[in-house]
């Protein structure tokens, strides 16, 4: 898929060029100057199911117009890893998209060859909703018109077509007023649900945006959860939206790749991590003295995760990573902590930060199953093996400044 979204980006131009040429020259895409007086057409909506990248887990949609000369697949899923400082962009939430459209035999070889099922559902429209849509088409892929700023659950290549099919119909279009799942964090982890630490990186970056309740049509994120609505739908005059549905490709409805097994998911490392956390700080308060290594490490990891954390809440562009209640843990200042271990000069500043950790992360702990921010399960052996080290380290320091004070009494 990386190698085709780049491949079918640099061909942008050729692509649209061919576009342009007469019928004779282009039999099965779209020939200029062709119109609703000329011939009738269909269009459909393309739903291809999840297949074995990161970002393919979701599946991902398409429209095809269909009818004399001409058969077309009109995509918005298209990126490019190569783009300048590609990761820099994405997570910031600049990251740019395409539409795109070609002819329809090159869309479906991939899917073919993956194994991923590949549905395709005729919609019901009027001739005069028809072309008007493939003219909305035409014009979304102009060059000038073809990048937008892509938002994984709010303008992605599903509520893409989705506009674009309300857009040319003066009939409204009415969906079922079900809700499968309630929030976006919710339908991610169901779609998820194999690949733990995806969803690990996901409910740590993105924050409560995640979590409002949703409507039924902002589930369509989802482009199988397209497919579903858009089969029970209905214009406002009662017409089905959808006449007619076909298995293009019989493939599987599940992601291609094995799901991760449970013993190397995040949740069983994070406890283990916190096991592990809590016998050496338990250690280190019996015998009175730190294992400074270990607590340079620990800090280190979450001083860096905190770095990232800042950036997505203050500086990303995306909605979603802000606000995120995880900043009271992840955050730059433990590096605060690290500096206070290795320089004498420095120890107040640790001490603090062990408290810190004490007070605003074992708060953080308790109350976080009241706010609306739904949290990962893997985090909280995390926060408590931070808590438990802050904890440990203040005994310890509260013990030694006990003992000169004992000393100099006597």
């Amino acid at each position: 898929m990386r190698a085709m979204a780049i491949s079918l980006v640099m061909a942008l131009p050729c692509v649209y060029a061919y576009a342009q040429m007469p019928a004779q020259s282009a039999p099965d895409f779209i020939p200029a100057g062709v119109s609703g007086n000329d011939s009738t057409i269909t269009v459909s909506l393309i739903t291809c199911f999840p297949g074995p990248e990161i970002y393919e887990l979701c599946g991902h949609s398409a429209i095809r117009v269909r009818g004399e000369n001409i058969d077309s697949v009109w995509n918005f899923g298209i990126f490019d890893f190569n783009q300048p400082n590609f990761i820099y962009r994405f997570v910031k939430g600049e990251t740019d998209y395409k539409g795109m459209a070609y002819p329809f035999r090159w869309f479906l070889p991939e899917y073919e060859a993956r194994g991923s099922k590949v549905v395709e559902q005729d919609l019901n429209l009027k001739p005069e909703e028809a072309w008007n849509l493939l003219g909305i088409l035409r014009e979304s892929v102009l060059p000038e018109n073809a990048t937008y700023r892509y938002n994984y659950v709010k303008d992605n290549c599903s509520t893409r077509i989705l506009d674009k099919v309300e857009e040319s119909s003066e009939r409204n279009i009415i969906y079922p007023d079900t809700l499968r799942y309630g929030t976006f964090r919710e339908e991610m982890r169901a779609y998820h649900e194999g690949y733990p630490w995806y969803q690990f990186g996901i409910d740590l970056a993105l924050g409560s945006g995640l979590d409002y309740k949703l409507t039924p049509r902002e589930e369509m994120f989802v482009p199988v959860e397209l497919m579903r609505n858009a089969a029970s739908a209905k214009f406002a005059d009662g017409e089905p939206l959808v006449k007619e549905t076909r298995v293009l490709v019989p493939g599987s409805e599940r992601p291609v790749l094995p799901d991760t097994p449970w013993f190397f998911g995040p949740l069983l490392w994070s406890w283990i991590a916190a096991i592990l956390t809590f016998c050496i700080a338990g250690a280190d308060i019996r015998r009175k003295k730190i294992s400074l290594p270990y607590y340079i490490l620990w800090f280190c990891m979450v001083g860096l995760t905190g770095c990232l954390s800042a950036f997505l809440v203050f500086v990303s562009v995306h909605e979603a990573t802000s606000p995120n209640a995880l900043i009271f843990w992840l955050n730059p200042l433990q590096f605060a902590f690290v500096a206070g271990l290795i320089f004498k000069k420095l120890k107040s500043l640790a001490i603090a930060m062990a408290y810190y950790n004490i007070i605003v992360v074992g708060v953080l702990v308790i109350v976080s199953p009241f706010l609306r921010q739904s949290f990962n399960a893997s985090f909280y052996p995390l926060m408590l093996a931070t808590v438990a080290l802050g904890a440990a380290y203040a005994i310890n320091c509260y013990k030694k400044s006990y003992k000169k004070r004992t000393k100099k009494r006597r």
